[in-house]
């Protein structure tokens, strides 16, 4: 049955597919920030690799937070690896070495070219697509992308 939410169809299917992008880079960047927690070497080892799986924790729950939108709208979360490598803004990974420096430069970018994604769609959600309720839902998650942003920057200084 049908969601009969005071959206429009049209609305909830172009708000579902905006959302399935919104996943797609919520589950790259979790696979990135899988590979950090994996893969770092260095002196800061053990802080770095307990930092990195507090970063996937998180990113876990969003992106079960984020599918859980779209079931809300009616539609169904894309759950193949393929359909998000051709859903995301993120590239695959691409890193120099296994420094945590490394890691933390390219999870930043990944971070805030999420935050960027985001901010353009919370006033197109709430305006175009008459949805507040999503527009609020995605601004909370650039909120926590703008944490997880200050802090890796924090690591860089």
């Amino acid at each position: 049955m049908k969601p009969s939410i005071g959206i429009t169809a049209d609305h909830l299917t172009a708000v579902a597919h905006a959302l399935n992008t919104i996943l797609a880079d919520e589950f790259v960047l979790y696979a990135k920030t899988r590979s950090a927690h994996w893969n770092v070497e260095g002196p800061d080892f053990y802080s770095k690799h307990i930092f990195f799986e507090k970063l996937y924790e998180e990113l876990d729950d969003t992106m079960d937070e984020v599918a859980e939108r779209i079931r809300t709208l009616g539609h169904y979360a894309p759950a193949k690896l393929n359909e998000y490598l051709e859903l995301t803004h993120l590239a695959e990974q691409s890193r120099q070495d296994n420094s945590s420096k490394d890691f933390i430069k390219l999870l930043l970018n990944d971070h805030e070219t999420v935050i960027i994604h985001l901010r353009e769609n919370i006033n197109h959600f709430a305006n175009k697509l008459h949805d507040a309720g999503t527009s609020d839902f995605i601004t909370g998650l650039m909120e926590k992308h703008e944490k997880t942003a200050w802090m890796l920057r924090s690591h860089l200084k």
